[in-house]
């Protein structure tokens, strides 16, 4: 044999283990699959869980919310069923390409979450039919575990939260007694920074903690709060004054040397594009459930580490989103830190487990989990609503 027909040999050899199917997947990538019907339903204590169905058998997982407007995004994704009923579940960017362009309106809240659960549960479907995990099919593993956060509003609560195996939390900013005001006395502005103070204390200096001031404390306040709080070092400052304003934010994150962190609040690319370009936030929480997804956030954190950004993705809500954004987290080299607030007890017949501040990597096909059923039919239903916000001295509406 010359070397060209050894080169060939090699090449025919590469190509036969390149489409080698996995022992253990269900399906054969040249079998059809197609999608039958899209499926939500409200989870208490305010999450709306969605099944993709296909065909096969196999059904995919997202998690599509808006907090407080969860049958609206549920009418959404009915609105987006007819596209996809019929089609290959398999062509994930496509779909995400057809669902966001072919709105006339695009983006917005409500659209853009209907497509980020609908993407989530796809990239399961597609990882579940090749009998891999999707960040498998995101280039493979950067890491071998994937660090978690926690809230925690007290000492004893962040104690406790050690004890419970996490070494990272975040808090709000406390005030005495009312809501804080546009310009505040030093005393409300000492009192909070002594709250925060006491958890630093709790804590150690070995323990993470970020505080997010949820874009209702007004710029000048957030000025003073920061500086307070600069002494105490905390992981980062989220959304210190409203995320609508990125040239504001910027001048706040010019202003310190604290870490600013935002994105909860911002969708797609177009929408990070402009923190990123203004040098609003050094620390990008773009949410899975809104944000656009999983194909989506890729692209953010793409983004994000040509501007040395980290990214640490927002998740208040349940076990769908958190193990979307742990299937982000492990394909990405610079993730930071995963916020959540439920490691799936009562929701997964497999929780997550923490461990000195890590969940394992997870192995399964697709998101890597697996709906308790039985556990879940319990918690169906709920009315959750924004809570309706009033000053307490003069009536006034105030941010939630």
């Amino acid at each position: 044999m010359n070397r060209r027909e050894a080169l060939a040999a090699g090449a025919v050899g590469l190509t036969a283990v390149a489409v080698a199917q996995p022992k253990d997947a269900p399906l054969n990538p040249k079998n059809a699959l197609k999608i039958t019907k899209l499926e939500t339903f409200l989870v208490q204590p305010r999450w709306l869980f969605l099944k993709v169905h296909t065909d096969a058998g196999i059904v995919g997982l997202g998690e599509p919310i808006v907090e407080g407007r969860a049958e609206t995004v549920a009418t959404a994704v009915k609105e987006i069923e007819p596209y996809l009923v019929g089609k290959d579940p398999r062509q994930v960017t496509h779909h995400w390409q057809a669902i966001y362009r072919h709105a006339f309106y695009r983006g917005g809240p409500v659209l853009t979450s209907a497509l980020s659960g609908i993407d989530m549960a796809l990239w399961d479907i597609k990882g579940k039919a090749l009998g891999v995990p999707v960040y498998e099919l995101l280039g493979g593993p950067t890491r071998s575990k994937i660090r978690v956060y926690a809230h925690a509003r007290t000492p004893a609560a962040i104690k406790q939260g050690v004890a419970n195996g996490f070494t990272a939390f975040k808090t709000g900013p406390q005030f005495r007694r009312r809501y804080p005001r546009y310009i505040e006395t030093p005393s409300q502005v000492n009192y909070a920074v002594e709250q925060f103070a006491a958890l630093r204390k709790a804590g150690g200096d070995d323990v993470d903690i970020g505080i997010d001031f949820h874009g209702k404390v007004s710029p000048a306040l957030a000025k003073v709060l920061i500086k307070g709080l600069e002494p105490y070092q905390p992981m980062f400052v989220e959304e210190p004054v409203n995320c609508q304003n990125h040239d504001l934010m910027a001048e706040i994150a010019r202003g310190t040397h604290l870490p600013i962190a935002t994105g909860e609040r911002v969708f797609t690319k177009w929408g990070f594009r402009e923190v990123l370009e203004k040098k609003a936030a050094t620390v990008l929480q773009p949410d899975l459930c809104h944000a656009g997804g999983i194909t989506e956030c890729r692209l953010i954190a793409g983004m994000a580490e040509a501007y040395y950004a980290a990214i640490a993705p927002h998740n208040p809500l349940g076990p769908i989103s958190l193990a979307a954004g742990i299937q982000l987290a492990a394909s990405i080299p610079n993730f930071l830190c995963q916020e959540q607030v439920s490691l799936g007890e009562g929701y997964l017949k497999t929780p997550f487990v923490v461990k000195n501040g890590f969940v394992d990597l997870p192995t399964g096909p697709g998101l890597g989990i697996e709906l308790d059923e039985a556990a879940v039919a319990k918690k169906i239903g709920h009315q959750w609503k924004n809570t309706e916000s009033f000053d307490e001295d003069d009536g006034s509406v105030v941010d939630w």
